[in-house]
């Protein structure tokens, strides 16, 4: 290839990059709920799939009615959080009272202990920390991935009911049987390392999110459902996640029993403990080669999407990226950056 061919291919890529940024955060309105409702249907397809290997494996079931008891219980798990989500607000609301006269006593009693009292106003920092603005506040970000809930169904759907024709269409847009075998093969792997990472990563949090909730349980954290819950959703985001769901119930007991140094310590070790086996040493044993990708790729993924998608976006990130890197590694101009995105050079999809 000629020094100008380059040229131009590059200067194309580059346009093209930047044409679809554009497009993701121009289009965020759509793509953000098509976004969710792609791995929605991989958590259908999964908990189908395990319910016919598992639950009734004796037993011959059309895929059809697996498909359906999958959507049955995600909607009602997500009925039963919305409606915890909804409860937990306003008893955290009524709470907030006390929660402030606990708050401006530890205050003071820092304040008194260090001498900062003669420097510092302890009443107007004190004034200035309000709860209810960020419970409230909270509770919308939570309920916020509920929002658009019919476009995220519609689409759903309709993946649903496209799944069932997916042969038949790739048979018409690829005649020829070596090309369509090539396309077949991306579009498996592709599917087979997200829902294996969207399978797993759900197993992951639920079981950190339930053993927190023991944890929390047990020392008598007010709210013990709702802080589980955040500590599950939140494990979703790489590092960033599993550090706020640790500090959150931990800030919480500061505010709530009279002397919180010891089930501050004991809520602060006990969930990052959990966190740590969990994140740290379990689950990416359970993932192994299927999800190959650098930590500091993590991190700017997180970042990027984030800034493209908000929260969606950090949620999102990882099964993002591990399509791009697929991608990116089924070309030969692109593999180089599939290589440089991956955790130790090897791409297995590639290189066997």
């Amino acid at each position: 290839m000629s020094a100008r061919n380059k040229t131009v291919t590059v200067s194309l890529a580059i346009l093209a990059v930047i044409a679809v940024f554009y497009v993701l955060v121009v289009g965020q309105a759509l793509l953000v709920p098509l976004a969710v409702a792609v791995m929605i249907w991989y958590i259908i397809n999964a908990l189908s799939g395990a319910y016919q290997r598992w639950i009734i494996p004796q037993i011959l079931k059309p895929e059809w009615l697996m498909k359906l008891f999958a959507v049955l219980t995600i909607a009602v798990a997500a009925s039963a959080v919305f409606n915890m989500i909804e409860s937990s607000i306003g008893t955290v609301v009524a709470q907030a009272p006390a929660y402030r006269a606990n708050l401006d006593s530890l205050i003071g009693q820092w304040f008194r202990e260090y001498g900062l009292e003669k420097y510092l106003n302890i009443t107007e920092i004190t004034q200035s920390i309000e709860f209810v603005p960020f419970v409230t506040a909270l509770g919308a970000a939570l309920t916020g991935l509920f929002g658009k809930s019919l476009l995220v169904i519609v689409y759903v759907l309709f993946l649903l009911l496209e799944q069932t024709r997916f042969d038949s269409k790739m048979s018409a847009l690829f005649p020829d049987a070596a090309r369509r075998d090539e396309v077949r093969s991306l579009i498996s792997r592709t599917q087979e390392d997200i829902q294996t990472y969207v399978w797993i990563k759900t197993l992951a949090s639920i079981t950190t999110g339930v053993s927190s909730y023991v944890v929390l349980l047990f020392v008598g954290v007010d709210f013990p459902e709702f802080w589980a819950f955040l500590i599950f959703m939140l494990n979703f985001i790489p590092t960033i996640g599993s550090i706020i769901a640790t500090l959150f119930p931990a800030v919480l007991t500061l505010v709530q029993f009279e002397a919180p140094l010891q089930p501050f310590l004991i809520v602060l070790l006990s969930v990052g403990s959990i966190q740590f086996l969990i994140g740290s040493v379990i689950e990416p044993r359970l993932l192994g080669a299927s999800l190959n990708l650098s930590p500091l790729v993590v991190l700017l993924s997180l970042a990027l999407w984030g800034s493209i998608w908000g929260i969606a976006g950090m949620f999102l990130c990882v099964p993002l990226t591990v399509i791009c890197v697929i991608i990116l590694a089924h070309f030969g101009q692109t593999r180089p950056i599939a290589v440089l995105l991956s955790g130790n050079g090897k791409l297995r999809f590639v290189d066997g």
